[in-house]
């Protein structure tokens, strides 16, 4: 549990409106799913998620609500919970320990960097949120608790999306940013630095305000159950939802549950459309986009005219004495499906992926199968691309200790089974020596990093080239919100490379970066070959570090320099010898072919793909 102690009051958040009533209608109704916030690097997302934690009422224990904080590199046992092995180890009992969503229950589980967070944990702490319960079944063990919290996550856009499917698992959506206003800024100051130089002076300034909320909040909580949800407000709800055309039920039930707790909040007996229209406008944002290039949020005369919409289409009470209309009967039949869950989860509308070792047409006789980096990966970045080894994956198999992470419980108590006669064991726990020592062998999957190599000299065919680089980095930079992937681009032309996109999983900046870069002039092949692998070496020795995919695009002309073409190969060969894989885009037009794009490809041992008939959508699936 975080501690309490010289923390920041609620009450004294200046702004943020929206946040703090999203915060607090998932305190009052956890069922709601919680909370993501989205926004720049100091804007109080942290601030205001630890400053709601007093406010919760104590726990189902009596002890105070508290915040347990999330670490980016926890695993799944330390998250769900495992055996305890001193006990199984010591006294030979099956015990279990659990973990720290257990910890959460009837507080705050806070998540910082969510979008860093493995997918699998997303999965997790999502799930627990919604049903209140966490189920544990691994190692022979079956296990359930509880486990309703109030999920916080926050996360800023700059360093990467979640992907659609999890971003929709979040009940209520904020996007917040530092205010423009000089007076709220300087509000912001004054209150930060008061609190800074005396933290518990502060406090107790606002300690009446807090103390204020904390029976509100209590009150609301006491009183949802009481709440009427009529049927004109579900109908009202169904509609704005199917008007955003928003996918499955989620945000239907999502709408009902914080409209209800909206109600709860204002003292009400009953929802009215006050409470639907503020919930639409916390739960609609984040599912509403589907894609890096949607802007977020929702526009404020979309919603008036999705309410307006709904007004007309609402039929209103039947007249007395008439009967209410029979329900349509279900065209899958009886327990056709179960309209109070959502539905399984779909693909995102914009993956258009094809399947693993889809041929590729290139506008010729001949196939391209997907490429792919080869070889198993060390897991240092979460994705969904490549295989690799990670301590946080699913468990492929058990090896001696010392090859892996942890210890692999099962694995250890059979190797030391054949042993017990031998050392003497009758009864009490076993005997366990350091040859009989397992570790769990995990494989994840990893993001990787696609670099472009383009050549920008020359005038009219170089500005296609940069278009075509430009479209396909977009395009793999839409795949990347799915898949964790991040884009660079080296563009060369005169006599040096120009890093013209720095690795980013930002659509906007790639964009931007791209639209300002020039062409023209001489040849300089080696320099751009040599800036990638300049590139690459820097890379690997970040903690996120992903293996690469350098895709050329040249020709194969080098006019830059002495020996222009021998060096070129040399850069190339030099590439290839520090293991980067890489693939050649041939952009040799003319009639009569000089071949010189397979020299580079054949030193830097890729395949060469020609550009001819090659659209940005192929390359990108190359990619």
């Amino acid at each position: 549990m975080t501690d309490t102690h010289e923390r920041f009051p609620f009450s004294a958040v200046v702004g943020h409106d929206r946040l703090r009533l999203a915060l607090t209608l998932c305190a009052i109704a956890p069922a709601v799913g919680g909370v993501l916030v989205r926004g720049e690097k100091g804007t109080a997302k942290s601030t205001a998620a630890r400053a709601l934690t007093p406010l919760l009422p104590p726990r189902p224990d009596g002890a105070p609500a508290g915040l347990v904080e999330l670490p980016i590199g926890a695993t799944e046992d330390r998250v769900v919970g495992s055996l305890d092995l001193h006990r199984v180890l010591g006294d030979g009992e099956v015990a279990f320990t659990p973990g720290l969503l257990a910890d959460a229950h009837g507080g705050i589980l806070y998540v910082d960097e969510v979008n860093l967070l493995s997918d699998h944990l997303v999965d997790v702490l999502l799930d627990a949120a919604a049903m209140g319960r966490v189920t544990v079944e691994r190692d022979g063990i079956s296990r359930a608790y509880p486990a309703r919290f109030v999920l916080v996550g926050t996360m800023n856009p700059e360093e990467g999306e979640l992907r659609p499917q999890l971003l929709d698992r979040f009940g209520l959506a904020v996007d917040i940013a530092a205010s423009r206003e000089v007076d709220t800024r300087v509000e912001v100051m004054r209150r930060r630095l008061a609190f800074e130089a005396d933290p518990a002076g502060f406090a107790a300034r606002y300690a009446d305000a807090d103390a204020d909320l904390a029976r509100r909040i209590a009150a609301a909580r006491d009183r949802l159950p009481a709440v009427t949800l009529p049927d004109a407000e579900l109908r009202r709800i169904a509609a704005v939802c199917a008007a955003f055309d928003v996918d499955g039920m989620r945000a239907d039930l999502v709408i009902a549950r914080a409209a209800t707790a909206h109600a709860a909040w204002r003292g009400a007996a009953e929802v009215t459309e006050d409470d639907v229209r503020v919930a639409a406008e916390l739960a609609l944002p984040h599912r509403k986009r589907r894609d890096p290039f949607d802007e977020p949020g929702v526009d404020d005369q979309e919603l008036d005219r999705a309410f307006d919409d709904a007004r007309d289409d609402d039929p209103g009470p039947p007249p007395d004495g008439e009967p209410e209309p029979e329900p349509e009967p279900d065209p899958d039949g009886p327990g056709g499906g179960d309209a109070a869950e959502p539905p399984a989860e779909r693909s995102d509308p914009g993956d258009q992926r094809p399947s693993e070792g889809a041929p590729l047409p290139t506008g010729s006789s001949s196939t391209v199968a997907k490429l792919t980096v080869p070889g198993l990966g060390t897991g240092g970045a979460a994705g969904r691309r490549s295989k690799a080894r990670s301590d946080r994956g699913s468990v492929v198999r058990a090896a001696p200790a010392g090859t892996g992470a942890g210890l692999h419980l099962l694995a250890t108590l059979r190797a030391a089974a054949p042993s017990q006669i031998a050392r003497g064991r009758t009864t009490g726990p076993l005997r366990l020596g350091p040859e009989d020592l397992r570790a769990p062998v995990r494989e994840a999957t990893e993001g990787n990093l696609v670099v472009f190599v383009v050549d920008l000299s020359g005038s009219m065919a170089a500005r296609e080239r940069l278009a075509l680089v430009g479209e396909a980095a977009v395009s793999l930079l839409r795949d990347a919100y799915q898949r964790r992937d991040k884009v660079a681009v080296i563009g060369f032309r005169g006599a040096e490379a120009t890093l013209l996109v720095p690795p980013t999983r930002s659509v906007d900046l790639a964009v931007a970066r791209l639209a300002r870069a020039r062409t023209g002039g001489r040849t300089p092949l080696a320099e751009g070959i040599l800036e990638a692998r300049r590139l690459l070496r820097r890379e690997e020795l970040r903690p996120d570090a992903r293996r690469p995919l350098v895709v050329l695009l040249t020709d194969g002309r080098a006019t830059s320099g002495r020996d222009p073409l021998p060096r070129a190969i040399a850069a190339a060969a030099g590439l290839h010898a520090d293991g980067r894989a890489a693939v050649v885009v041939d952009c040799e037009t003319s009639m009569v072919r000089l071949g010189l794009a397979a020299k580079i490809a054949a030193a830097l041992g890729a395949e060469r793909i020609p550009l001819s008939g090659l659209s940005p959508q192929e390359l990108a699936r190359v990619a």
